[in-house]
Formats: C-alpha cells, structure tokens, sequence
C-alpha cells in the first residue's frame, strides 16, 4: 500500500464527501458524537455496497486500510491539477 503525499488531508475531504453521499442518499444519518472511525467504516461499507469501490479481503479491513482507501476514491475523483494531488 503506497502512501499518498496527502493522504490525510485527503481522508479528511473524503469523509465530508463520504458523510454527504451516504446522507443525500437516506442511508444515515450521522451523530455529533459519531467517531471518525465508525463514520469512514460505514462509509466504506456503503461505497462497496454500491458497488463504486472494490471490497478489500476482510482480514485486511482495519481502520489504516480503510482510510487509504478512501483517500484514494477521493483523490481519483479530482481533477489532475488539484493542490491535494501534488
């Protein structure tokens, strides 16, 4: 798993739009006292569930991996200029 330059910012942004997706679509709604961790878990349950991110083998889901996955969905959806991916 390669690191990204950014990845935290990144994971950062990808929670926001995460929580926005799984809230648009009715699917949660989430708390104030919601733990960062439990939101991107759920978040990446429901991204594998609609089939836009590919599942990682269960053994090697942990709240590491899950970030960087979520990361790298986030980062692929920006534009090749964006500050984040340089």
């Amino acid at each position: 798993m390669k690191k990204l330059k950014h990845e935290g910012e990144l994971f950062k942004a990808a929670l926001q739009a995460g929580v926005q997706y799984a809230q648009d679509r009715k699917a949660v709604e989430f708390e104030g006292t919601d733990s960062a961790s439990d939101k991107a878990l759920y978040i990446y349950r429901l991204l594998v569930h609609d089939k836009i991110i590919v599942p990682m083998p269960e053994d090697q889901v942990s709240d590491k991996t899950i970030r960087h996955r979520l990361a790298t969905w986030y980062a692929h959806q920006l534009p090749e200029t964006h500050p984040l991916l340089k």
